[in-house]
Parts: C-alpha cells; sequence; structure tokens
C-alpha cells in the first residue's frame, strides 16, 4: 500500500512546507537542554476523529511544517516559526502547535480496499474488550488466545467464499454444466457440450486447479497488504525509557515499552494467517480429487497420493494452530526479534503444498464428471459452528475475569469483547452469502440450472429479516426512551437558561421550538449510553438465529422454503417470505458494499468518511488479527511522544496536551508513554473526550475507572471538558475528590439561548464541534498553564541525569 498521500490537498499546505531550525526537535530525547525559558509554554493541539486541516486548528492560511512527513507532522502559524527565540512575546499564553495525523486513516484511494477487512478489524476490537482482572493470569491469556482462535476462523471464512464463488459456482457447477455455459461464453474453454466433450482444461480437476488462482491471490493480497503497512505505519520504535520511581502507581497496559510495537506477533500471525488461507485452497481442490480417487478404482499412485495431501492438510492446519496458540504479545520491553525459520517456512510450505495439489487435481481423469455442489460445501457449517463455540467460550471466561474486578461501568458487564467478536462473526457471514448469492444469480440468473450456493447460505440469508424485525423493535424502544428524556430535557434547558426569570431588554423570551431543538439534541446524545444494551441484544439474537440456521440446514440439507413444504402454511409463508427477503438483503448489501467501496477509490471526501470509521476502529494495535487495518496510534503515539519529550528537554518550558475526542485518547496514550518525570511536567486538557464515556466502558483494562485515575495523578494537572449535547464526549467520572478536579461542569451549549447583547445572532448548537468557540477553553487552559511549574530544572551531563530528572518531579503540584 502506497505511503505516499494527498497532502497538498488534503491538508491546504504549501508543497515545501518550511521547517524552522529553531522549532526542530533534538534528534535524542536525552538532548541537552537550552538556556531555561520561564515563560516559554507549549499547547500541542491534536484533532479528533475525520481528521481538519492545521489551517483550521491554528487559524492560520500558512502554516509551517515543524517535524514530520506527509502522512503525519506538527505544524505552527508562520509567526509562531522562532517562538523559542523570543519567550517575552509569550508570557502569558502558549504557543500552539498541531499534530496532524488524519492522512493514517484517509490517504490515497488504496484505503477503499480496506473495506474488505471490516470484520478483521471488528474481531481485533474484542481482543482489548477483555474486563480489568486480577490475579487471574492464565484466564487472561485463555482470553487471548480464543479471540485468536476467532479470528484464524474469519480468515478461513473469507477464503472459503472466494473459493465457492471461483472454484463451486464458476469452475465446478457453471463450467460443467452445458446450459450454464452456454450463457457465459468466456468460460467456453472450461465447458464441456452435451456430449460431454471438451478440451484440456475441460476436466473437473484442471478447471478447479486453475480455478484455485483466484483465491491464492485473495490470500497473497492480504498478506502483501499487511506486510506493506506495518511498514508505512506500525514500524515506529517508541521513546526509548530508562527505569524510574513511578510512586507505587498501577502498572497500565498502555505504558509498558513494548504496548505499541508488536512486530514479532503481527509477524507470527501473518505467517500463521497466510498459510490458513492457502491451506483453505488446497483443501478445497485437494479433497475433491481425492474423493474422487477413493470411489472410482482409479489408479493406486493417485489414490496414495491424495491421501498423503490430506495427511499434509492435516499436519498443517495443526502447525498453523500451534503458532496461534504458542505466543501471544509481549508488552513488558520492546521485542525485537523475529521467529525468521517459522515465519518464513510456514507460509513457503503452504504455497509449496498448494502447488503440489494443483498438479495432483490437474492429473487425467476421463470419467470425472462434475455434477451438484463441490463436495464439501458443508464446511461452511463447520466453520460456523466453531466460531459459535469458540464465542461462547469467550463468553465464560471473560464473565470469570469480570468477577475478580467487578466494575458497574463496563459495557454488558464484561460481555462486550464476546458480543463484538459474534458481530464480527455476523459480519463475515454476510459478506459471505452475499458475494456468493449475487455471483450464483450472475451466473444463472433465474433459470436454475445450477445448484447454486451451498444451503448453508441460504438459510443464513433468511434469518436477516427476522434479525431486522429486532433491530426495528429496539429502536422503538430507544425513541420512546429518547422521547422521555426530551421532556426531562426541556425542564432542565429552562433551569439552565434562567428562562423562568424576567429576561432583560436585550434578551429574546423564550421560545419552545428552540427550547424543543436544544433538548432533543441532549436526548438523542444521551443514546450512546444504550449502546451496550443495543449491540448485546443483536448479539445474542444473531447467535441464537445462527444456530437455528446451522441445524436447520444440517438437518433438513433443504432451503428454507423447501424445507418448510408441507407445514402449516403460515410456517410455509413465514419461511418463503424469509428466503425471498433475505436473499435480497443479503444482495443489497453487497451491492451497497461495493459502491461504497468504488465512491471511496474515486472520492477523497467519502474515503475521509470512510477513515472516520477507522479513527475508532484501528486505534488498536493487531493483536489478534494480522489482516485488520492497521494501528495508526503504534505511529502517532511515538511521535507525540517524542515530541513532547525532546521539547520539554531542549526548551525547559511548560507543555499542554490538549485533545480533542478521538485525539484525546492519543494523548492520554501518549502522555502514559512519556518517563514518568517528564510526565510529570505535562498539563492535559481534554475536550469532547471518550475517554470514560467510550473507552472506559468498552476497553477497561486500560482505560478503567483505576487506570484513569493514576493518570490523573501522574500528570502535572489535568481539566476536562464536555457537553450534554455531544454524543460522544462525556466526564471522566473519577472517584472521590478526583472527579470535579479533573472535569468542569457541563458546558452550555448553545452558549446563549437567544439573542443578546454578546450574542446578537442565534447562537449554534455546537455537540461534538468547536469548543474553543466557548470562552471557558481559554479559562481553562490559562488555570492549567499557572497550575504548572514556571519551568523545568535544566537537565545535568548524563551522569546525573536520572538524579535531575527524580529533584524536579518533586515539586509538582497535585492535580
Amino acid at each position: 500500500m502506497s505511503t505516499t498521500h494527498e497532502h497538498e490537498q488534503q491538508n491546504g499546505t504549501a508543497a515545501h512546507p518550511a521547517t524552522t531550525p529553531s522549532a526542530k526537535p533534538s534528534t535524542t530525547p536525552s538532548a541537552t537542554p537550552s538556556t531555561t525559558t520561564d515563560e516559554t509554554a507549549l499547547e500541542l493541539l491534536v484533532h479528533g476523529v475525520g481528521g481538519t486541516t492545521p489551517q483550521e486548528m491554528l487559524g492560520d492560511p500558512q502554516p509551517v511544517r515543524v517535524t514530520g512527513d506527509d502522512t503525519a507532522a506538527v505544524f505552527r502559524r508562520g509567526e509562531d516559526a522562532d517562538a523559542e527565540t523570543r519567550p517575552d512575546d509569550y508570557r502569558g499564553k502558549p504557543v500552539p502547535e498541531a499534530y496532524v495525523w488524519c492522512n493514517l486513516t484517509s490517504g490515497n484511494g488504496s484505503r477503499a480496499l480496506w473495506l474488505l477487512l471490516l470484520p478483521f478489524m471488528v474481531v481485533n476490537l474484542s481482543h482489548w474488550m477483555r474486563p480489568n482482572a486480577r490475579r487471574r493470569t492464565r484466564t487472561v491469556r485463555l482470553y487471548g488466545l480464543l479471540v485468536r482462535l476467532l479470528s484464524l476462523t474469519l480468515t478461513v471464512l473469507l477464503v472459503g467464499a472466494a473459493c465457492e464463488v471461483a472454484l463451486d459456482l464458476t469452475a465446478w457447477q457453471c463450467a460443467g454444466t452445458p446450459a450454464c455455459a452456454e450463457q457465459r461464453t468466456w468460460l467456453g474453454f472450461l465447458s464441456v457440450d452435451a456430449h460431454g466433450d471438451g478440451g484440456w482444461w475441460s476436466q473437473p480437476g484442471r478447471r478447479l486447479a486453475l480455478a484455485s488462482l483466484v483465491p491464492t491471490a485473495l490470500a497473497v493480497l492480504l498478506w502483501y497488504l499487511s506486510h506493506r503497512t506495518w511498514s508505512a505505519y506500525e514500524a515506529q520504535r517508541p521513546l526509548p525509557k530508562m527505569p524510574e520511581p513511578t510512586d507505587g502507581e498501577i502498572d497500565n497496559a498502555l505504558g509498558r515499552p513494548g504496548f505499541w510495537y508488536g512486530r514479532r506477533l503481527v509477524a507470527r500471525l501473518r505467517s500463521a494467517h497466510t498459510a490458513a488461507a492457502l491451506l483453505t485452497v488446497a483443501a478445497a481442490v485437494g479433497t475433491s480429487a481425492a474423493r474422487f480417487d477413493r470411489v472410482s478404482g482409479g489408479p493406486a499412485l493417485l489414490d496414495v497420493l491424495g491421501w498423503v495431501i490430506v495427511g499434509a492438510l492435516t499436519l498443517g492446519t495443526l502447525a498453523v494452530i500451534g503458532v496461534i496458540v504458542h505466543r501471544g504479545r509481549s508488552e513488558n520491553r520492546v521485542d525485537e526479534r523475529l521467529d525468521r525459520t517459522m515465519v518464513r517456512a510456514l507460509p513457503y510450505a503452504a504455497l509449496a503444498l498448494l502447488v503440489v495439489t494443483m498438479v495432483y487435481a490437474a492429473w487425467s481423469r476421463p470419467g470425472w464428471q462434475s455434477s451438484g455442489r463441490l463436495p464439501g460445501d458443508t464446511s461452511f457449517g463447520g466453520i460456523a459452528l466453531v466460531q459459535g463455540a469458540l464465542v461462547i467460550a469467550l463468553a465464560f471466561v471473560a464473565h470469570a475475569i469480570y468477577r475478580t474486578a467487578r466494575d458497574p461501568r463496563t459495557a454488558l458487564r464484561g460481555l462486550g469483547g464476546p458480543a463484538t467478536a459474534m458481530l464480527a462473526c455476523a459480519l463475515g457471514g454476510v459478506m459471505t452469502g452475499g458475494v456468493a448469492q449475487r455471483v450464483a444469480d450472475w451466473l444463472d440468473g433465474t433459470s436454475g440450472v445450477i445448484k447454486g450456493p451451498p444451503v448453508l447460505l441460504t438459510w443464513q440469508a433468511s434469518v436477516i429479516p427476522p434479525l431486522l424485525i429486532v433491530l426495528a423493535v429496539l429502536c422503538g424502544a430507544l425513541a420512546l426512551r429518547t422521547a422521555r428524556i426530551k421532556k426531562r430535557e426541556t425542564a432542565q434547558v429552562a433551569v439552565d437558561y434562567h428562562l423562568d426569570e424576567q429576561p432583560g431588554t436585550t434578551a429574546e423570551p423564550p421560545d419552545a421550538a428552540r427550547t424543543a431543538r436544544i433538548a432533543g439534541t441532549r436526548a438523542r446524545a444521551a443514546l450512546t449510553d444504550k449502546a451496550p444494551v443495543m449491540i448485546g441484544v443483536v448479539s445474542s439474537v444473531t447467535l441464537l438465529l445462527g444456530t437455528l440456521a446451522v441445524v436447520g440446514a444440517w438437518t433438513t440439507g433443504k432451503v428454507p422454503g423447501s424445507a418448510a413444504r408441507g407445514s402449516y402454511e403460515v410456517v410455509q409463508g413465514a419461511a418463503d417470505s424469509a428466503q425471498a427477503l433475505g436473499s435480497w438483503l443479503i444482495g443489497l448489501g453487497f451491492i451497497l458494499f461495493v459502491t461504497w467501496g468504488r465512491r471511496a477509490y474515486k472520492d477523497a471526501s467519502a474515503r475521509r468518511t470512510i477513515g472516520i470509521l477507522w479513527d475508532v476502529g484501528t486505534f488498536w494495535p493487531r493483536a489478534a488479527h494480522p489482516f485488520a487495518p492497521p494501528c495508526y496510534a503504534e505511529r502517532a503515539v511515538p511521535d507525540l511522544t517524542w515530541r513532547m519529550a525532546t521539547w520539554t528537554q531542549a526548551t525547559g518550558g511548560r507543555l499542554i496536551l490538549s485533545g480533542h475526542s478521538q485525539g484525546s485518547v492519543l494523548a492520554a496514550a501518549a502522555a502514559w508513554q512519556l518517563h514518568p518525570s517528564v510526565r510529570k511536567r505535562v498539563g492535559l486538557l481534554t475536550y469532547g473526550s471518550p475517554l470514560e464515556r467510550l473507552y472506559g466502558r468498552w476497553f477497561p483494562a486500560q482505560f478503567g475507572p483505576e487506570a484513569l485515575a493514576s493518570l490523573h495523578r501522574q500528570v502535572d494537572c489535568w481539566r476536562n471538558l464536555h457537553r450534554k449535547t455531544d454524543p460522544i464526549g462525556g466526564p471522566i467520572n473519577l472517584p472521590g475528590e478526583c472527579g470535579p478536579q479533573v472535569d468542569h461542569p457541563a458546558l452550555l451549549d448553545p452558549l446563549a439561548y437567544g439573542r443578546t447583547g454578546e450574542h446578537p445572532l442565534p447562537a449554534p448548537i455546537l455537540g461534538h464541534s468547536d469548543y474553543q468557540a466557548d470562552p471557558v477553553f481559554a479559562e481553562e487552559r490559562a488555570r492549567l498553564l499557572a497550575r504548572l511549574k514556571p519551568a523545568v530544572p535544566q537537565q545535568r551531563p548524563e551522569g546525573d541525569q536520572g538524579q535531575a530528572d527524580a529533584q524536579g518531579s518533586s515539586g509538582r503540584s497535585s492535580g
């Protein structure tokens, strides 16, 4: 994947932005500092989801790039380029810098391919949704292992779908049926005529061998994307750390040296998943030929070779599972080692076995005829059963972990990970069934000359209408709840804006429509807190319906409409309706999916919209699935950490880390990665932050109450701004006296109810955006600057560095 992005078009910067020598950071975090500047302060701004331009963040049409590249960079206003040389000009105000990382998630057109990886991204999220644990090391490891195994089934499912389309529907059914092949002239060289005659490629084994190039190409593409994006995004060395006293603070995983550098695990997983994909293709080709050789009484050599291939496939599968089971993440140190022998040998061995299998299948078998569906279509049912069992086991393990450290704010009482994993499997099933249904319709139309996709895929499509009915009921319940909240907020708006008091001569009287808009925005913003319930219900219903689909497909061997023949009329009508509507819906979903991907490939604005999805979903490293979209935080967090460490040590100034929305999550992660002595010199300002509302509830092991309270104690000071109209951001809700120290009371939105002397025009409802427009923002930033120490003690020579840091950190103010 290309690392060159449309920087000038998206960020509006000059083709060759200037880099000012005075603002350029030192190359190592232990650089000797310059003369202490007591009044110099830096505000490092980090934008949120969807990104923005440095011009918008800094309010300057011509910002200069201080450091970075076209993928992610730090910018300043042109007039601030040499701020360090003019400290007197910045007394009482900070020097603003903008860290722009939007190109990490919305760059060139090839990012549209990432839509293919959506189920992989979702299952990778479930790894990080593990509940907080105390003294359950083995159970925690088992949780990670189950997610990795579940991720492996998704890879097999996706490649299996490609095999279903290329091998079964195209090469086996359509090319082997003269009536279907006549409609698709491009299949002429593969097909047979009505008398069973054809060319060299017309034998079933040779057709399968040739068609296997399609799923093989998919496996190679997945490997290439994973390898290329690792080099472009995640191969960033974190800030070197030396042991320092931590004042007994809890050990948060986000602060460990190797958290943002998972090279070894990703390489191992990439090798295992690539091998699994290739073995899936080999199994689809080889087992069909081996089954024919066993029952046809053909040459004994082919029969023996078939058994050898089946044995090799079994050994390869065990080797892949062994690699998945053997090792998880290593976070306590930066693990530079690579298991080169295994990483290289496993995929190459699988590829060699695939080549041998293709040659074996292409061997001449004059009596072999293709009819019906390709043998082995029940594998989809096997995958579905394994996925269901793994999700149920994951739920039991997650519940056991949750019981060790109960937190009522944790989403779904610790079952958020299993619920999300179930949704990933459902997404994989929808993509699999959608592509199979559309290709079958395209090849055959309504003539019915071929059998079509496996029965299970039709059953899975048929459960979509009942699932949509459940969703409709949920949406209705949420609508009623929103109406009740709106009614309550209508009275609260009157209190917040003092509408019951006598209005002044320059203020407008209460307006029912204005009040309703404000109350409605607050009520809709509160729906975010009901997301766990909705996801939990949808996941549970999906698991139940999926189980019924597998049972129905295996017990009847027929599609739902045919299986219901002879039963009650209402049952038969419901089965026929669900089958027809489900087939139409899954096909429509596939078409919309392809259309969205095509539009994203050509349209930068659509690509940026998709980038918002990746902003949320790819914050976490690839710990479970190596083919998930790349983790941008493995580039962004080291960027921020290096910038803060080098600036504080080079200038001795004060630093405010200012993060909006997802930028506040990056800011917190970067603060955890700082040396403890540097972290105590930083003030944290967050606004519109999902740190507790989303991350704290869905990812409690990393952002739970204890972790956030520890961060509050470790930084110099922290202030958080939020609004009731914000559907994403919210309070941090730290326990005890820490809560009011961090959370400012909810900001009024809009700033003014009606027209006033200060706001002669109606003030907009801002919701999640433009927190800087509120005067409270500047006030709280000034308070943070005043609370920070006026200067950082000058660094001693290298030999005394640790002692100087310890002395310099002893006088920090209590945050």
